[in-house]
């Protein structure tokens, strides 16, 4: 069973699919990811923002109070300070004491009185810049704060701010799925895209090569074949069609050369047979010419009766001969038939009267039927297969030939069937071959013949046959123009 094996075709087109889709999901992971790291990025740097925001005011209003610094002593009049500056920045935060008690709450949260642990103190001060930043998680999710020790003008520090910061995750959320299917559609675009063109272009690569396929199709060692010329080929291609044009090059090169071995070859068989059939009747024209000159008497009385016995046997073995020449003759050059309408009927009928009628029965369709045929090669035909016919039934058997004629619309069947010994399965792919023969005499070259004179009249002859029991030959012929 043959393997069936993908076109180049079909994996251009789903190899620049695969490759598309790939590209295009790499496309979407990175984009992804690089907007998450860009919402990291914003995030960090507003939290910044909102921080430095929030120093600076606590700054301000140290500066403009300067018993501020002063804050655990203040600690009651300072929370409305606290409180506007959460109000003002919209944000929350938390103060401490750099003891780490706690001082200011903007919100309510479980940690709302709880002092710092001791390893946050200790992580902030031994810090370069006495801040820290921590990732936590809450009951409101994850979210990033800070730990900050905020200095009055001389350097000297007066309390620790603590700085939590909440992402708005809604925001973010429908901005990263409105990118996402912004990102899909245009995803989806390409696709459309890249099948019309992965189609055009697999058809494009591979149209050449589909043109030299066929073209090596139709190479034949006897074909007229053609070369190919392709326009803006690529040079793998244009280096497939110059080979298979050098190919076609040495093919009809070695073609000829193989006919002109065939045809010498034959008409060297052709000769030796020629040959070897005028040498058979030659040999006993010699013996017969010697044995005459031995014994011929003039003087015998019936001398006379002798020599025309003699002149009989020469007169036979020449006409031998002749006929020998004769038929090489016809077979090496037949005649162009002339191909008129005649009644096919009448003529296959006075053919088979030729024959000892009681041993051949004709059946036709009417008793008049025209057919364009040339009229003597007709004969020919019929002339060779009944009297193949008649040659193949056995002794001792009688011989019944029957000729039949039947018409069916445009085409016309003639069937010869014998009662011989029939033909065996090892010759049967010979019997149209020239010189093949079964009888003890002839050339084998009746059928080839008749083949030859079928072929001219455009029809078909073929057989059947089964040992012992008979042969049956059939002729097809057509009307040319389908109207009888």
């Amino acid at each position: 069973m043959r393997e069936r094996r993908i076109s180049l075709r079909t994996r251009i087109f789903f190899s620049m699919i695969v490759l598309t889709i790939f590209s295009l999901f790499l496309i979407l992971i990175a984009s992804y990811i690089q907007y998450e790291n860009q919402s990291d990025d914003y995030n960090l740097r507003r939290l910044v923002r909102k921080e430095t925001q929030v120093k600076d005011h606590l700054n301000y209003l140290m500066r403009r109070d300067s018993s501020f610094h002063q804050i655990e002593a203040r600690k009651e009049i300072s929370q409305s300070d606290f409180s506007s500056i959460a109000t003002i920045h919209k944000v929350e935060f938390a103060l401490y004491t750099l003891a780490g008690e706690p001082l200011f709450f903007s919100y309510v949260d479980g940690i709302q009185g709880h002092r710092l642990a001791a390893s946050i103190l200790i992580e902030l001060f031994a810090s370069k810049r006495q801040r820290i930043g921590q990732l936590n998680e809450a009951e409101r999710g994850k979210f990033q704060s800070s730990y900050s020790v905020l200095k009055d003008d001389l350097g000297q520090p007066y309390v620790i701010l603590y700085f939590p910061y909440f992402e708005d995750i809604s925001f973010s959320t429908t901005e990263l799925n409105t990118f996402l299917t912004r990102v899909f559609q245009i995803s989806l675009l390409m696709m459309v895209i890249t099948f019309a063109f992965a189609f055009l272009l697999a058809g494009f690569i591979t149209r050449p090569i589909e043109s030299l396929r066929k073209k090596i199709d139709q190479t034949g060692l006897l074909k007229g074949n053609e070369r190919i010329s392709l326009n803006n080929a690529s040079k793998e291609i244009d280096s497939l069609v110059n080979s298979y044009n050098s190919m076609l090059d040495a093919l009809e090169l070695s073609a000829e050369k193989l006919a002109r071995s065939e045809r010498e070859q034959a008409w060297q068989e052709m000769a030796k047979q020629v040959a070897h059939e005028i040498k058979n009747p030659l040999t006993p024209m010699r013996l017969t010419i010697q044995s005459f000159q031995q014994r011929f008497d003039p003087t015998d009385e019936n001398s006379l009766e002798k020599l025309n016995d003699f002149s009989k046997i020469l007169i036979e073995q020449i006409d031998t001969m002749s006929k020998v020449a004769s038929t090489f003759s016809d077979f090496a050059t037949l005649p162009e038939p002339k191909i008129i309408e005649e009644d096919i009927v009448e003529i296959t009928r006075l053919a088979t009267e030729i024959f000892e009628s009681s041993n051949i029965k004709f059946i036709a369709p009417s008793k008049s039927l025209y057919w364009p045929i040339d009229r003597t090669q007709w004969i020919r035909v019929l002339t060779n297969l009944i009297q193949n016919a008649i040659q193949s039934v056995p002794q001792g058997r009688e011989p019944k030939i029957e000729v039949c004629i039947t018409q069916e619309q445009h085409q016309l069947e003639i069937q010869i069937i014998d009662n011989g010994t029939g033909i065996s399965s090892e010759d049967i792919h010979r019997v149209f071959e020239p010189k093949f023969t079964t009888k003890t005499g002839g050339m084998g070259l009746g059928l080839a013949i008749v083949k030859n004179i079928i072929d001219s009249f455009n029809g078909t002859i073929e057989f059947t046959s089964s040992m012992k029991k008979g042969t049956t030959f059939s002729i097809k012929l057509t009307y040319p123009s389908h109207d009888v």
